[in-house]
């Protein structure tokens, strides 16, 4: 406990960096920019259509003193990753911090025999070219001692039926953290964090399901007896971005309250 007079240290200080968060206009990326921002970063709030929630995310943590940037960019495209990446180092001057966030979870369940191809591809576009182009291009601008976290799912450890695309693009991210985690040691680290159900409006249909029953079936299954608020899984992605986590690369840190156990 701090005695009168002394100064409130905070085991997390990120100022005088930069962090970029993909899919920042909601949900998790929404509050990991926030969080973030409260630990002293510059953040990048990147985001595809919903202009008015990332331009909101951004007012916000200017309102509280910091310092944010709304970009718009199709990350599913080498273009638009290139040039909302080389935007970002235009605008702060550097980038100590990625976050690839930015995802879809296809609401509808559809088995493997009858998928289409727009759906596989959309999903793979969507959840894995994106963060595959995007992390290249962050990587052509980050300095040694970089983070990069990149937000994986329960899904890519254990599959999920009828939700084959989804579960595919997530565990091809867990490789990919792995893989990268080598390649770039000693100088940065890549982690991933592996939620599992999330209160957020892209999980919102199953928790509807006859009459709220779908998410008190959900919650009866999680030993925590709750699904995650975004700022819960906000917590740990900031953790893996300090320096409270710099002996830690190669790693997924599920934050699922205890639904899937991983040894």
């Amino acid at each position: 406990m701090n005695q009168p007079g002394e100064r409130s240290v905070s085991l997390i200080d990120l100022s005088g960096q930069v962090a970029a968060v993909t899919g920042g206009s909601r949900g998790v990326g929404a509050a990991t920019a926030r969080l973030l921002a409260r630990a002293g970063a510059a953040v990048a709030v990147v985001y595809r259509s919903r202009k008015v929630e990332a331009e909101r995310v951004m007012e916000d943590i200017r309102s509280h003193g910091g310092d944010a940037a709304a970009f718009c960019a199709d990350l599913s495209t080498v273009a638009g990753c290139e040039e909302s990446t080389a935007a970002i180092g235009r605008n702060f001057g550097r980038l100590d911090m990625y976050v690839a966030n930015a995802g879809i979870w296809p609401p509808d369940d559809v088995a493997v025999r009858d998928m289409d191809e727009e759906r596989w591809r959309r999903t793979l576009r969507t959840n894995l070219d994106s963060v595959f182009f995007g992390v290249r291009a962050a990587l052509k601008i980050m300095a040694p001692g970089g983070r990069i976290v990149i937000v994986s799912s329960t899904a890519g450890q254990r599959g999920e039926a009828f939700h084959a695309d989804y579960a595919a693009t997530k565990g091809a991210l867990i490789a990919l953290v792995k893989s990268l985690a080598v390649e770039v040691a000693p100088d940065m680290t890549v982690n991933a964090v592996a939620p599992g159900w999330i209160d957020t409006a892209m999980s919102a249909r199953p928790y509807q399901r006859d009459g709220g029953a779908g998410r008190r079936a959900i919650e009866a299954a999680i030993p925590l007896q709750r699904v995650a608020s975004a700022e819960d899984t906000a917590g740990p992605i900031v953790f893996l971005c300090s320096r409270l986590a710099r002996h830690i690369t190669g790693e997924i840190l599920n934050v699922n309250g205890g639904a899937v156990l991983c040894g």
